[in-house]
């Protein structure tokens, strides 16, 4: 038997990569600052550019690194509110209930999750009336979802991704 696709993808899991000392280096670098350059991402990693050319290349093809992206402000970008929502879904419905949130505007992230709610959603809104239409008239419209809770963010910092050390 295949191994199931991760929460709303059709690709099939892949084992990990194997990642060493400067793999890991190399990776919270571009997590701090995704565009600096492969020369100064190689004397910053203690490697000659070419290796950080060829490492760079293998993270990427073995999907370590999926893509490069802006980190967003929300609150400078007009997304002053925001709150995870907790689903209770009907059994087996995960793939339709992810093909609805998928197609929800302010919807920043969701996950399939374990313990006393299936899914877990995070919204991020210009304001509450926003993030109410969000949660009445789209989320609790979707057939499959029985329940919901909402917590509302009052204060949040910026994580800095996956820490090695």
């Amino acid at each position: 038997m295949s191994p199931q696709p991760p929460f709303g993808s059709s690709e099939p899991r892949r084992s990990a990569a194997e990642l060493d000392e400067t793999d890991r280096a190399i990776i919270t670098v571009l997590l701090e600052d995704g565009r600096i350059s492969v020369r100064a991402l190689a004397d910053q990693v203690h490697i000659s550019r070419a290796n950080a050319y060829t490492r760079l290349g293998r993270l990427e093809s073995e999907g370590v690194i999926s893509g490069f992206a802006a980190r967003l402000n929300p609150q400078r970008a007009g997304l002053g509110t925001s709150a995870y929502i907790l689903l209770r879904v009907e059994q087996n419905a995960w793939r339709s209930v992810s093909r609805h949130l998928a197609e929800i505007p302010y919807i920043d992230h969701f996950a399939l999750v374990g313990g006393d709610f299936d899914v877990l959603v995070l919204a991020r809104t210009p304001d509450n009336d926003v993030l109410r239409q969000v949660v009445l008239e789209h989320i609790q419209e979707v057939p499959e979802v029985r329940s919901t809770r909402t917590w509302l963010v009052f204060d949040e910092s910026p994580g800095r991704g996956t820490r090695w050390d």
